[in-house]
């Protein structure tokens, strides 16, 4: 199994949170190509957490570089989430110091995360886009809105994104279900969402007739590693 090699970003007067990259494994197949893939938390785990580091593995062993990090709360220690500022303006410190420490971030940079993770980095990229110039987006997990609160939907922004998305969700996420998931990637130009049937926001698929959590995480990640050797052909 890849170890990765951690690393520090500077995230200005909050201090530093620590990076890890999982460089990539040379494929059999086609592969991906030279592509990093940067990965954030959600709200409730840090990147140490099982499904961080199983997709983080699975993903370098498809051919791509990974990196995932905390964010400050994170790395605290604490349990409630930082500012919305605050967590922008780590989540983009961590863009900049992946394509200093990682070459394949500098030729092609998808980013997103788990829940919140993903979240910050669409945010991150519809407010600066020009200036990140990442080839795509990957969501696992989106949270668009509360379990419970429909209403309160966090979507508003996605429009304005012209890269490539993927969204991964859960077709019984609490956060966003597949039909509510759908309206929102029908409102994007560059939107495709790959359905977990059954699973929840971390893509578990209850029941007794449910697949191992390791054949449907292995599914989402081959779909994934295909979804960004299709990014190849998109800049």
């Amino acid at each position: 199994m890849t170890q990765p090699t951690a690393f520090d970003i500077d995230v200005g007067v909050s201090g530093m949170v620590t990076g890890l990259h999982y460089p990539s494994a040379p494929t059999t197949g086609p592969g991906v190509g030279a592509a990093t893939l940067l990965l954030a938390p959600g709200a409730g785990a840090p990147q140490s957490s099982g499904f961080m580091t199983a997709f983080a593995h699975g993903l370098c062993d498809r051919g791509l570089d990974v990196v995932t990090f905390n964010f400050v709360y994170l790395e605290r220690g604490r349990r409630a989430p930082d500012a919305r500022g605050r967590l922008e303006y780590c989540y983009h410190a961590a863009i900049d110091t992946t394509r200093t420490i990682v070459p394949s971030a500098r030729t092609r940079l998808v980013v997103g995360g788990k829940s919140m993770g993903g979240r910050i980095a669409s945010q991150v990229v519809a407010a600066d886009a020009d200036d990140l110039s990442v080839a795509g987006l990957v969501f696992l997990g989106y949270p668009l809105h509360p379990p419970g609160r429909p209403e309160k939907r966090r979507d508003t922004h996605l429009p304005d994104i012209t890269a490539p998305m993927l969204f991964v969700q859960g077709s019984r996420d609490p956060f966003g279900t597949e039909s509510e998931i759908q309206s929102v990637v029908d409102a994007c130009a560059r939107a495709q969402l790959w359905c977990v049937a059954g699973g929840d926001h971390s893509l578990k698929v209850r029941g007794r007739e449910a697949p191992p959590l390791e054949a449907t995480y292995t599914e989402v990640q081959d779909t994934i590693a295909d979804w960004v050797t299709s990014l190849r052909n998109e800049r």
